[in-house]
């Protein structure tokens, strides 16, 4: 894999954390650059991480890891997209100063993690290509790290528009992003 396929196929796995992280930004009370990029590190590093884990499964046996990659990062987004639209609808619009300043390292973690499940399905695939796997993850890492970190910069304009309902939004927003993983894996799509 040549230097552009590999940035190409970076930016590509980071648009769905990209879009998690609007509205992770969102959610919170002006979120400050340092906020950002503690949650573009996190995603990144996980994002960095499950090309590595789908390779070495998918050098032992590719077709366990392809088989319920999507569903488990159906499942995942889901529930956590669910879990922010009951959050952006069950409670009034808190004043901009009571927004929380920082997500949990969990609440991210988790999200980080099912926004790279398709990540380690590339992994899996490349583990059949002539690619050096750890630059391509390190790559990719490091472009989920930069999109994420806007992402969540974005999200700070977009909630300050929108109030309590762009978690909400943000959670349709992961629904969405796992129905297409969902879709696309089992061959829905036109």
């Amino acid at each position: 894999m040549n230097i552009t396929s590999t940035l190409l196929l970076a930016f590509a796995m980071s648009t769905d954390a990209f879009a998690a992280a609007i509205g992770k930004g969102a959610t919170l009370h002006k979120p400050h650059f340092r906020e950002a990029l503690k949650t573009g590190l996190i995603f990144g590093v996980i994002e960095g991480i499950t090309p590595l884990v789908g390779w070495a499964l998918g050098k032992a046996a590719a077709i366990y890891v392809t088989e319920w990659d999507h569903w488990i990062a159906f499942v995942l987004l889901f529930v956590l997209g669910a879990r922010m639209i009951y959050a952006g609808f069950s409670t009034p619009d808190a004043p901009e100063e009571e927004k929380p300043n920082s997500h949990s390292f969990w609440v991210l973690a988790i999200t980080g993690f099912a926004t790279s499940i398709d990540a380690m399905a590339v992994g899996a695939g490349l583990a059949f290509v002539n690619v050096n796997i750890v630059s391509t993850s390190i790559t990719i890492g490091l472009a989920t790290m930069l999109m994420v970190t806007i992402g969540v910069m974005l999200g700070r304009v977009i909630g300050a528009k929108v109030g309590k309902r762009a978690e909400a939004l943000g959670g349709l927003i992961l629904i969405g992003i796992g129905s297409v993983i969902l879709v696309e894996h089992l061959g829905l799509a036109a």
